[in-house]
């Protein structure tokens, strides 16, 4: 697999045109399985096409069970600068919902021994709104991240996906489905309690102490192009151009072998970009840009939005700073249903 990235990286470096990167991310599923040394010599392989700008984050996403001393210390000794660690709780019996390989004692040692070994820039993702917790436990799960000293948190609601051992539990009565009502609690206690405790609320699921903001995912978020590598990464040219990898490994793996790219390609129509900028830019501190809307999209558009958002500024559901769309954050919680309202179908 790390010679089929490598190739990836040769065939296809030249889609960036910035050829210095702000931001690295290894992620999907659990890049932490790879060696230190694997990890390296990927960023070996990058940097003979980009260079790294001065300030450059680069971020691994591991598991707890993964950290062990002697992976941390040696990953300390690379150039990753960032560890995004998918926590999930500090209570055994959320993680044992959740199925989750480590235990909560694991889920605090792992944070001490990346900052033990100087790796301070650490986000956590916490899940709310489990049918194993309540206010009082998340409360708990809330301080324990203050007290731990963590600069971002990335926290979701817990959702009961299809054809998943939560979701025969919940129709066999063994646990009760996720309440609505008491995520919506969780989410504002959260939002708070972060606030009163230095955190910035920058994306409906993200907050971050100043400096700790996500360089990455932000990117994604501005509609910023960026090249993924690898079985089912994705891409984005910043204009209209998607493309994914086929997740089938083999395939992935002897296509590369006879240089042939394992990607399908989608042109965003503008009915598909207008909705796009909706669905992310609303999650977001920043909002939409106005100004973009009417560079880049025909008037027809333009008046559909136009006349959209009146009754949800007139209600207060929408609001309109310095040309920006953005929603009051004392409604974010819904903020998938009201960009919804405005796609064009």
């Amino acid at each position: 697999m790390l010679l089929a990235i490598k190739k990836e990286i040769q065939l296809r470096h030249q889609e960036l045109e910035n050829k210095t990167l702000k931001s690295l991310y290894f992620g999907g599923g659990t890049p932490s399985v790879l060696s230190v040394d694997d990890i390296q010599s990927l960023m070996d392989e990058i940097q003979k096409y980009f260079s790294f700008d001065e300030n450059i984050e680069i971020t691994l996403e591991s598991n707890p069970d993964d950290l062990n001393k002697n992976f941390v210390k040696a990953l300390s000794q690379t150039e990753i600068n960032r560890l995004s660690i998918g926590t999930q709780s500090f209570f055994d019996e959320d993680l044992k919902l959740m199925n989750r390989a480590h235990n909560a004692s694991e889920a605090e040692s792992s944070i001490k021994r990346a900052q033990d070994s100087g790796l301070e820039n650490i986000s956590i993702d916490l899940i709310y709104g489990s049918p194993t917790s309540n206010l009082g436990i998340w409360k708990e799960n809330l301080n324990k991240t203050i007290e731990l000293q963590v600069p971002h948190v990335s926290s979701y609601a817990l959702t009961v996906e299809p054809k998943t051992a939560l979701e025969k539990w919940i129709e066999k009565g063994k646990v009760n489905s996720p309440e609505e009502t008491e995520q919506n609690q969780e989410f504002y206690y959260m939002t708070d309690f972060l606030k009163d405790n230095g955190f910035d609320h920058y994306e409906i699921s993200n907050f971050g102490k100043s400096g700790f903001h996500s360089k990455h995912n932000s990117a994604y978020w501005k509609y910023e192009p960026y090249l993924g590598l690898g079985p089912s990464a994705h891409s984005y040219n910043g204009s209209n151009e998607r493309s994914w990898n086929i997740a089938n490994n083999p395939i992935y793996i002897k296509n590369l072998n006879q240089n042939i790219l394992p990607k399908e390609t989608e042109i965003l129509s503008e009915k598909d970009r207008f909705n796009e900028m909706m669905m992310i830019g609303l999650r977001t501190i920043w909002g939409v840009d106005l100004n973009k809307i009417n560079q880049n999209f025909s008037s027809e558009i333009i008046d559909y939005l136009n006349k959209e958002i009146k009754p949800k500024l007139q209600s207060g559901i929408l609001k309109i700073e310095n040309n920006f769309l953005k929603i009051p954050e004392k409604h974010w919680f819904l903020a998938d249903g009201i960009a919804s309202d405005l796609f064009l179908v």
